[in-house]
């Protein structure tokens, strides 16, 4: 194979590997199903609990927002607020580094990070409601 086609597929496959590392912004903005019944504190609940669980550190909590951080390796970092209330929340993008954020594209990790945090927020108000669900029926059977 000749030098210049080396170099050429070599080029070819450093950019490629470079333009998957960032992806676009990810904000999950999730309004929960009707069929999932939970006040504002059990909504805070399940966003802390979640971050936890996902080995984020919670900075800050009020009642409208949860504010945290992440630490990957001392190399990747991100800041992220959740606003909430007992029906709905939105995962925001604070500040982060080492993630190459620039014109709404970051890297795939914090992609991957906050779409996994989404599905554990869900995931646990689901549980919530079936254990809340199960206790009725077994007070209801119980009479």
């Amino acid at each position: 194979m000749s030098y210049l086609l080396r170099v050429t597929l070599i080029a070819l496959a450093l950019l490629t590997t470079v333009s998957c590392s960032s992806k676009r912004m990810l904000t999950p903005d999730r309004t929960l199903h009707p069929s999932i019944h939970a006040d504002r504190a059990q909504m805070q609940q399940a966003i802390v609990k979640s971050l936890v669980g996902r080995g984020w550190t919670v900075q800050k909590i009020t009642p409208e927002r949860v504010q945290a951080q992440i630490t990957v390796r001392e190399q990747f970092h991100a800041e992220i607020d959740i606003p909430y209330s007992a029906t709905h929340y939105q995962i925001i993008y604070r500040n982060s580094s080492g993630l190459d954020y620039k014109d709404g594209k970051i890297h795939k990790n914090y992609i991957r990070w906050v779409r996994l945090l989404d599905r554990d927020i869900v995931r646990d108000l689901k549980d919530n409601q079936n254990e809340r669900t199960a206790q009725q029926l077994s007070e209801a059977a119980a009479k």
